[in-house]
């Protein structure tokens, strides 16, 4: 008996520290639900505002800079996801977002009308161009798009790196292609010097410009990217590339932090973030990767 008294003793002063230790408390308290990040944080959903955005945004570095001006003036972290317009509009759909930046106009009336988001809010542009090597051998140099596109699918000899990716810029080759007389299954399957990248802009580029092909690029990506590749093509109204803001919609999305959304769009329109856009790039490349469009969005 004394030996199962010392016993019991010796494991009340156990219980005793490890209370001491661990503040045990008779209530229990209910932790706030984490959201896990692709960096491996996990803090309070309340905390962070989740945001998709094309690939082109993010490989000018355009986000690097504006992601901690974000976070400082509204208190909260923002995750980032860039993928291609077509996987970004699916973060969407699955609700897996708060807010997106796009650039593919076409699509984003579709999301909008499918119920997915509030509203189309253009808040950038730039343009497009079609870039290859820098002795031109396709002769494609000042040419308009439409034309550029039909003799490199004429002569079928020089590369041609397509995203492949259902992203914006892979939805403007293809009206491109459409405009050129094409139909773009035909383009597809017409032989090796067509190839379906399945790649970023960025890395597109670089593929491009290892095999001495061609692409299509955003002025902005290219500028920040662009290698040993020189753009040959840079006119027509075709090559209009408009960037929006959309919040996710709280109806079809009951998870969505709708605040952090709008605040998103506050900030992307505000007079310092315009100004800011405006004049990105300029004192590195010799000319600006974007041009603010608040309130004034382009046609061509």
């Amino acid at each position: 008996m004394k030996k199962f008294a010392i016993y019991i003793l010796t494991i009340a002063m156990v219980l005793s520290i490890a209370c001491t230790s661990f503040a045990c408390s008779s209530e229990t308290e209910t932790a706030p639900t984490p959201t896990a990040t692709p960096g491996g944080n996990v803090l309070p959903k309340e905390s962070r505002v989740q945001l998709a955005t094309t690939t082109s945004l993010y490989d000018t570095g355009l986000w690097s800079l504006l992601e901690p001006m974000y976070e400082e003036e509204y208190g909260v972290e923002l995750d980032i996801l860039y993928a291609g317009s077509g996987i970004a509009f699916e973060y969407g759909r699955n609700c897996d977002i708060d807010v997106l930046t796009i650039h593919s106009p076409a699509d984003e009336a579709t999301f909008i009308a499918d119920g997915y988001g509030v509203e189309r809010i253009p808040f950038a542009y730039n343009h497009f161009v079609i870039v290859g090597p820098a002795d031109d051998p396709a002769g494609i140099a000042g040419m308009s798009p439409e034309e550029a596109f039909a003799t490199l699918a004429e002569q079928q000899s020089s590369p041609f790196i397509s995203r492949g990716d259902n992203s914006g810029t892979h939805s403007k080759e293809k009206a491109i292609w459409a405009a050129a007389g094409y139909n773009y299954s035909d383009i597809t399957s017409s032989g090796a010097w067509y190839v379906s990248a399945g790649k970023g802009m960025a890395p597109t580029l670089l593929h491009a410009g290892e095999v001495g092909g061609y692409t299509l690029s955003d002025i902005g990506t290219f500028l920040a990217n662009q290698g040993d590749l020189v753009s040959l093509v840079d006119s027509g109204s075709i090559m209009l590339n408009v960037y929006s803001v959309i919040e996710i919609s709280p109806t079809a999305c009951t998870n969505t932090d709708a605040a952090h959304a709008a605040n998103m769009v506050e900030f992307l329109t505000s007079d310092e973030v315009q100004d800011l856009i405006d004049n990105y790039g300029a004192a590195q490349y010799g000319q600006s990767l974007f041009s603010a469009c608040f309130g004034n969005e382009p046609t061509e």
